[in-house]
């Protein structure tokens, strides 16, 4: 399905080689669901994985749920077959490669240039499986808005803490930092991202602390982010409850588009005596579209 046509509020990460993940991911309430060939996998794991995430796909009955899966970078040798292995077996319900460690354009075009030739290759309709890329090093994060620029497929930014830490040398934990520990970095992707009018993603919070979760991802909505990688059915509750618009916010941009639509030529719309500019009316718009698709309107 296009992406443009869910929300991305949950994206629950699994490996691709857990049955048990794959089986319960089938049956949980989050938007989408990624594979992962990379990370979580040891490099003996990796080859035999894209043949079990062929199988993970071909065998649940994933309804409504948006697909995803996420390559090896390419730096490694493993991703040009991630791309083509599974692509040319399930291809058609693929609606994302997730890209990792991207720190240039070029990083990207090369997996699109990739992803164009098989689509063409194999009968895929062009231009139907989309990219989201991590940015996840220090590189990544000075080229990020060229990157956001780089590709039509491209489809969302999303962040990726713990390698990030590691590229800036992060020396102190968040409980320890006086302030919001990645204010900048989240701040930095959320502008690049609407600027080409793509999605931003928060990266995963490995804790059991639902409610340190539920704030985290309060601040990531504060900075305009869509929605969060997720890693359990309590974190998929959560990031769907916070990055969904709530029923009255959903009444208020409705009246608020249907105040503007209505107002004559000659007319200032208001709400509550405040005017309804031609942002107050694109903001509405966009938290109507996410209540529609969450069923709250």
């Amino acid at each position: 399905m296009p992406l443009s046509d869910v929300l991305r509020r949950s994206i629950l990460a699994i490996p691709a080689t857990s049955q048990q993940q794959v089986a319960d991911a089938a049956t949980s309430t989050a938007d989408e669901v990624f594979f992962d060939l990379e990370d979580s996998l040891a490099p003996s794991e990796k080859p035999a994985a894209r043949t079990e995430l062929i199988a993970a796909i071909q065998d649940h009955d994933w309804e409504d749920t948006a697909l995803s899966y996420r390559i090896n970078g390419i730096d490694t040798r493993w991703w040009y077959e991630d791309v083509i292995e599974p692509l040319s077996a399930i291809g058609a319900a693929v609606d994302s490669l997730i890209v990792p460690k991207v720190q240039t354009p070029s990083d990207l075009r090369a997996v699109e240039t990739l992803v164009a030739s098989l689509e063409q290759n194999v009968g895929l309709t062009p231009g139907e499986i989309g990219l989201s890329v991590q940015i996840e090093t220090a590189s990544g994060m000075n080229s990020v808005a060229e990157i956001a620029q780089a590709s039509d497929r491209l489809t969302a930014l999303i962040f990726g803490p713990a390698d990030y830490a590691a590229s800036i040398g992060a020396t102190v934990g968040s409980d320890e930092y006086p302030g919001h520990y990645w204010h900048y970095p989240l701040s930095r992707l959320s502008h690049a991202a609407a600027s080409a009018g793509l999605s931003t993603i928060g990266g995963p919070y490995g804790t059991d602390d639902i409610a340190a979760f539920r704030s985290a991802c309060r601040n990531e909505l504060a900075l305009g982010y869509d929605g969060k990688i997720v890693i359990d059915a309590q974190q998929v509750v959560v990031a769907n409850e916070v990055f969904a618009p709530t029923a009255d916010q959903a009444a208020r941009a409705e009246e608020i588009v249907n105040r503007y639509q209505r107002a004559e030529p000659t007319e200032v719309a208001a709400i509550d005596g405040n005017v309804i500019d031609r942002e107050m009316y694109r903001m509405a718009k966009r938290v109507l579209s996410k209540a529609e698709k969450a069923g709250i309107r």
